[in-house]
């Protein structure tokens, strides 16, 4: 049985939410505070939070980021902030997808079972190396001889999520869902504009043995190279 956290300060709120998402065969643990939030999420590992922005103490936004400093579970933001920048903020900082009040409940479990059925990049206890890219999909981290390499949330996601499937293509239309979240509404570009930021910063070419690969007309993939190919 999947677990759901859901952090809302609201109490009537959080026990719709906990009513549905119970009847629907899921486990929920509740917590009203964002102090609350991120000693549960470290002590109970749920496989989903559900995560309101406005909150007493912190907002939402600096708990997605502390949670992503160590963290890859799917996390979807629930606030009454509609607007289109507060949407790419919670994006770019990670998130999976974006709800915004009112809700309807069964919308809300549908959400939540499509963003549990994504599959989760299985990471290694090690870091991945290639020549002189370092990678550690747990912290987040990529370096080009020996220095971080820049890039934003996003980018970063995608690139991980490419390099945790070594070798498969992937349509521009299942990176978005993957990495951007189905509720995503902008041109499927993104996906394109993002490959090229990773490529110029990570300073591959052509002729190495491993690099973001264009299928035409199907897709990206990391592909690696072995001897045999």
């Amino acid at each position: 049985m999947s677990k759901v956290l859901i952090v809302e300060d609201e109490p009537t709120i959080s026990r719709v939410l906990t009513a549905y998402l119970t009847k629907n065969g899921l486990h929920v643990e509740q917590v009203f505070t964002g102090r609350d939030a991120l000693e549960m999420f470290f002590r109970s590992r749920p496989d989903l939070v559900l995560l309101d922005v406005m909150l007493p103490d912190v907002d939402g936004w600096s708990i997605l980021s502390d949670i992503r400093k160590k963290s890859s579970c799917p996390v979807i933001m629930l606030t009454a902030l509609g607007e289109i920048d507060h949407r790419l903020k919670g994006f770019e900082g990670g998130a999976d997808d974006y709800i915004s009040k009112p809700f309807i409940g069964e919308e809300v479990v549908a959400r939540v079972k499509a963003v549990l059925r994504r599959p989760i990049p299985t990471v290694e206890d090690h870091t991945l190396q290639y020549g002189s890219l370092r990678i550690d999909p747990v912290g987040h981290t990529i370096l080009y001889e020996g220095e971080e390499v820049e890039l934003s949330p996003k980018d970063r996601s995608l690139f991980l999520f490419l390099v945790q499937h070594p070798n498969q293509t992937f349509s521009r239309d299942q990176l978005l869902d993957h990495v951007w979240g189905f509720d995503y509404d902008g041109s499927d570009r993104a996906v394109d504009l993002s490959i090229k930021r990773i490529r110029k910063a990570l300073r591959l070419s052509k002729d190495d043995p491993y690099a973001i690969k264009t299928l035409r007309g199907l897709g990206y993939q990391w592909r690696v190279q072995t001897k045999e190919t």
